[in-house]
């Protein structure tokens, strides 16, 4: 496990002697436009583990994506090495179908403290709810990013992520009821606690999120990837391509779908993802939205 090698992955060439936030906003930017949240192993015969050495073996010398429970604990080691002083934290996804959060810490995050202040790290949730740079951890403050504008709420029991973002524009008209289509301003993201976790409390999240079939991994087969004006994603069988644009207040959804033949295709020209085991898309009916 080299730093070298994370940094090559993600183009980054600049000094990393001084842990900053201007460093690790840029790495923090560099990661979610370069390595793709994504759960295919699920989904082509994988297991998914919390080995740090076999994290770093597929997403830096494979060229794989992950799940946040690899990303955001791949980009915990970064943080260490680089010397950052940071923690891992759990955080409870926000279950729309419950209107309430989820009983597991499902989602990992860093938090990281630079000159006495502290910041959410997270570079692993995907589509629209993708932070492109750490927030910081400051109750009510809204901090506008290239998606829209983030909050974090400090409830005293915990704090929670909200984010306000844009009206959909869809191009496809075939896809203008699609339920892939986010059609809520605002929501709730997540709620997490600021207690440290280590790797061993996400050790039985980690197997029950790609076994049990009533989890969100084990119904949809998700690959999105940040780009330079949005992103892009492939749920299923549906390819997306979404562009921003604040200026108009409206973010641009351009859709399709495509055939089985096209899959590897796409992933490869699209995320840069080319598979060792065949990939069976999966898309089942549960509420999941760009």
């Amino acid at each position: 496990m080299d730093l070298k090698q994370y940094f090559k992955r993600i183009g980054f060439s600049g000094s990393f002697e001084k842990p900053d936030l201007a460093t690790l906003k840029l790495i923090h930017k560099l990661h979610v436009m370069s390595i793709p949240f994504e759960n295919l192993s699920i989904h082509c015969g994988e297991k998914i583990t919390m080995d740090l050495e076999l994290v770093f073996d597929k997403i830096i010398n494979r060229r794989r994506g992950g799940w946040c429970l690899e990303n955001n604990f791949l980009f915990g080691w970064v943080l260490q090495k680089m010397g950052y002083n940071s923690t891992s934290l759990g955080s409870k996804v926000f279950n729309t179908a419950l209107n309430d959060f989820g009983p597991l810490d499902s989602h990992l995050i860093n938090k990281v403290v630079i000159e006495g202040k502290a910041y959410i790290a997270d570079v692993s949730f995907g589509v629209s709810s993708q932070l492109w740079e750490p927030l910081e951890l400051v109750s009510g403050k809204a901090q506008n990013q290239a998606a829209g504008v983030f909050c974090l709420f400090d409830k005293e029991d915990k704090w929670v992520l909200e984010k306000t973002g844009r009206k959909p524009e869809v191009l496809n008209p075939a896809f203008a009821k699609s339920r892939l289509v986010n059609t809520k301003l605002t929501k709730t993201i997540y709620s997490f606690s600021l207690e440290p976790r280590g790797q061993d409390h996400f050790t039985e999240t980690c197997y029950k999120l790609q076994t049990d079939p009533a989890t969100l991994f084990t119904n949809k087969s998700i690959c999105s990837l940040q780009t330079p004006t949005g992103f892009k994603a492939l749920i299923g069988w549906t390819f997306s391509q979404i562009t921003y644009s604040p200026d108009r207040g409206v973010d641009f959804y351009d859709m399709k779908n495509i055939s089985d033949e096209e899959v590897e295709k796409i992933l490869y020209e699209e995320f840069n993802i080319k598979l060792a085991n065949k990939l069976q898309p999966v898309d089942k009916t549960l509420m999941y939205t760009l």
